[in-house]
Formats: structure tokens, sequence, C-alpha cells
């Protein structure tokens, strides 16, 4: 395997937020946290040699296209969309799963929303705590590639609106008010808009999101619409097949608690 350290070195020094990763995990705790200097990565690649990189997507954000064997086709669904010209020129990446991301800088007119599923196959990965693996990062043995060098250029306000056609972004503040006693329910409205959690435990934490609304009587459908909004905004959100494999899980679960299966 390759030491990527300055590789690492690089990223950080152009002003990425730079982190070191076990395949597609973060060896690191980093939500809210200030990126990393330059003195930060060369300790942590002197520690974790073989990591590979990831970049947070603070700044920029990404529009992931995968095509997903026997699922969804986001290439396939970009054509269809037909709008080529939301797509600013700009730099590309192929993923070691032989999909492309397109790079784009955020506005600073306007606020974009994290968007899992945007469009089949096609996520929009924007959220500050999100990240993406970078070239010449490595999984199964396949290489993350640029696709060219062009700079990242700023996203088009027509991408942007499309991107967020379904959110409620504003710039109001709510006056901030902390509950002197939390609950149980509490906890699971908060983890609506929180999300589900560092990647190791996302999967427990949607089951336990999923059994608890479904215990207190939520019908199985707005569940599943509650918790597609928890998972968009997690960080790394859950893929859809596995989302989709844990939710059934826990309305199987709770069916027989029951007594109907």
């Amino acid at each position: 395997m390759q030491n990527l350290i300055n590789y690492a070195i690089k990223y950080a020094q152009i002003g990425f937020s730079v982190l070191p990763m076990l395949g597609k995990k973060p060896l690191i705790k980093f939500a809210d946290q200030p990126p990393l200097t330059v003195a930060e990565v060369k300790r942590l690649w002197q520690k974790f040699p073989y990591a590979n990189i990831a970049l947070r997507t603070i700044d920029f954000f990404v529009v992931d296209i995968d095509r997903h064997p026997g699922g969804a086709d986001g290439f396939k669904s970009i054509k269809e969309y037909n709008h080529p010209d939301y797509f600013r020129k700009t730099l590309k990446q192929r993923t070691a799963g032989n999909g492309l991301q397109l790079f784009y800088l955020k506005r600073n007119d306007s606020k974009l929303q994290q968007n899992i599923g945007w469009l089949p196959g096609v996520d929009i990965k924007a959220h500050k705590n999100n990240y993406v693996v970078v070239a010449p990062s490595l999984n199964h043995d396949k290489h993350y590639k640029w696709e060219n060098q062009e700079p990242i250029v700023t996203a088009s306000s027509e991408l942007i609106k499309a991107i967020n056609v379904t959110s409620h972004a504003s710039d109001y503040q709510p006056t901030d008010f902390e509950p002197t006693k939390k609950t149980a329910t509490s906890n699971l409205f908060e983890e609506v808009v929180n999300g589900l959690g560092d990647t190791g435990g996302r999967n427990n934490a949607l089951a336990s999101f999923v059994g608890g609304l479904l215990f207190r009587n939520v019908s199985a459908k707005t569940v599943y619409e509650l918790a597609t909004l928890a998972n968009q905004n997690t960080p790394d959100s859950l893929p859809d097949r596995e989302f989709n494999r844990t939710f059934e899980s826990m309305v199987k679960k709770e069916m027989k608690r029951r007594g109907g299966a």
C-alpha cells in the first residue's frame, strides 16, 4: 500500500479540510472541529501511514453519481434530468466503484442543503461534517482518480435551487432554548434534525429511531419519511439499500412484538 502523506499535506496546504480514513471510515473524530493543520496532518499520517484521504465538504459540495447493481442508475438519471446547463465544467473524480463526482464551490448568496437521493443514484454531499474520499486513495484494490485538472468552479444558482427544491432553508435563526429535562420522545424529534451520528453507529441509531417511533404508534409510512430526513441530515448517510434493509427489519420486529407475525 502507498503512503499518501505528501498528498494529504498538499490538500491541506491549498485549503482543504483533510481527514485520515480507514477505507471509507474516519480514523478521528472531527464533527464541528476546525480543519487539521499541516502539522496535525503530518502527525496523523505518521500514526496511520496507509490511511486514505477524505476532504470535508465545508466550502464545496459534490454531486455524487453512482450506478447501483440491480438498482438506481445515476448516470441515466442525470441524462433524463435533461439540464446539462446546470452542471458547469469543473473538477471531476472517478471513484473506486466507477462512479463520478462533480466538485462545486458553494455560493455565498444562497444556502445549500445536503440531499441524499436528490435523483435516483445521485446524492448531494454538502453537509459541513460530510466528506468525500479523494484520489489517490484506494478501495478494494481500486484507486480514486481525478478525471481532469479543471479548477473547482462555483455552482450555478439554478443548480442550487434545483437541489434545494424540497428543502425549507431560510435565514431565520430562532431564539435558542434549552429544555430542563429531555425525554426519549424529545430525543427522537432532535434526531430528525441532528442525524444518526457517527459512521460506526448509524445502523443502530436508525434501528432505535425507527423502533421508537413505531412503538409510539406512528404509521410506518410517516416513520419512513422521518427516518429519511434523519438520514439526509447525517454527515455520512446510510446507502439506500442498507437504510431500507434496516427499516424493514424494524417494521417486522414491531409486527412480531404486536403478535402480527
